[in-house]
């Protein structure tokens, strides 16, 4: 029986790619500097780059932030420029910020279920975004990797959430966008990981609970 649900954030709850691509288009152009698809692309790539060295420890959040921007202003910019064409393009990001349509409902659905978020981002930055979506009082605790020390897909990441929550494992589940990150890795910790793939385009493996969106996750809670 599932007594309560973790959840991933980003484009999960939050439409962050939509919002992304908002921010450094919009950015960009204000910069004089080309935004068309391949600068998108560009910039994409930097973010997985860079934040993935932040999953593992090696930049701060602050750090990979100033790495991305110095890619366009170059090595020798200082923390302080750095900083502040960061802050440019974050105007942009955070204009577009919007929860997807099926969130609030799902999470006013799921009143019997106790809920936290699991993340690997920083408190004060998804505190402020659940807080201006409306949806931080749905959850009892953030667990997010600045402050617990463990990122996803390593499982103490997931036991930790699992002992602040005071319940084993096995009667949790745990929601977000990426297979391996999230429900495959949430499997392996002892958990029911739920793979939300919102725009699928492969077929999830045989053994992997799956969901196109979150009205359908209710239901599928009632089989675990």
């Amino acid at each position: 029986m599932i007594k309560a649900v973790l959840w991933d954030v980003d484009d999960t709850l939050f439409d962050h790619t939509t919002a992304d691509r908002h921010g450094i288009i919009g950015h960009l152009t204000e910069q004089g500097l080309p935004a068309d698809t391949a600068a998108l692309t560009r910039w994409r790539a930097l973010t997985e780059a860079a934040y993935a060295r932040f999953e593992t420890g090696e930049l701060t959040f602050q750090e990979q932030r100033r790495e991305r921007a110095r890619a366009y202003l170059g090595p020798r910019t200082t923390d302080a420029e750095a900083d502040a064409w960061f802050a440019r393009y974050l105007t942009h990001f955070e204009a577009a910020w919007t929860a997807f349509p099926d969130a609030a409902p799902t999470l006013t659905t799921l009143t019997a279920h106790r809920h936290a978020v699991l993340s690997n981002s920083t408190t004060p930055l998804q505190h402020r975004k659940l807080t201006t979506l409306g949806l931080r009082h749905h959850f009892e605790f953030l667990a997010c990797s600045d402050e617990t020390g463990h990122a996803k897909p390593d499982p103490a990441a997931f036991h930790h959430a699992a002992r602040t929550l005071g319940l084993p494992p096995h009667h949790i589940a745990y929601v977000g966008d990426r297979l391996d990150l999230d429900a495959q890795a949430a499997t392996a910790a002892g958990l029911h990981g739920i793979w939300l793939n919102r725009t699928p385009t492969t077929t999830p493996p045989p053994d992997t609970h799956h969901i196109t969106t979150l009205f359908t996750l209710p239901d599928l809670l009632k089989t675990l």
